[in-house]
């Protein structure tokens, strides 16, 4: 069994190592696209934000019926205040703290809060819970990206420099 704490949990350092891609990655490049067509850094960042705050606010609102562009009628209306050109400082300040807001709101729900069924927008039947964990997938997905235009700038990300400071740290 998934416990919600766990996937809350999970969520959060998810978020934590999104929030720091976006600490190393130089202000002047948020407008970076490795090709034509592609998110810039900004609009993943951007996007990362968007989708958790409006996905986790419906849940948390009681919808439980996301499909047939019912979810696409009230997005809106969990939109973070963000603009095309919000600076680096403003995107780590919405990625930590919403992930806390709606984090502490997501783990004060009972549990079967996290074991109802919805249909999330592509007609897909799942818990709230597979749903958050849908989410977070869904970050992790768009991190790896940011990751990728890391790499591209040379850049390493945080989670290589984690692994590599506990190898050497490794007798």
């Amino acid at each position: 069994m998934v416990r919600a704490e766990t996937v809350l949990e999970s969520w959060k350092t998810v978020r934590q190592d999104t929030a720091q891609a976006v600490e190393d990655f130089p202000e002047e490049e948020l407008d970076f696209s490795p090709a034509e067509g592609l998110m810039t850094f900004r609009a993943i960042t951007t996007h990362i934000i968007e989708a958790g705050n409006s996905l986790t606010g419906v849940l948390l609102d009681g919808m439980t019926d996301l499909s047939g562009g019912k979810f696409a009628q009230v997005r809106g209306k969990y939109a973070p205040d963000l603009s095309e050109k919000s600076g680096k400082a403003e995107l780590i300040e919405k990625l930590r703290s919403m992930i806390e807001e709606r984090c502490s709101r997501l783990a004060a729900q009972p549990p079967e809060f996290f074991s109802e069924m919805i249909t999330r927008f592509d007609g897909q039947q799942m818990t709230r819970l597979e749903m958050i964990q849908f989410i977070k997938e869904h970050e992790l997905t768009h991190r790896s990206q940011l990751f990728m235009y890391l790499r591209l700038k040379g850049i390493v990300p945080v989670t290589t420099r984690r692994r590599l400071a506990q190898t050497a740290a490794k007798p």
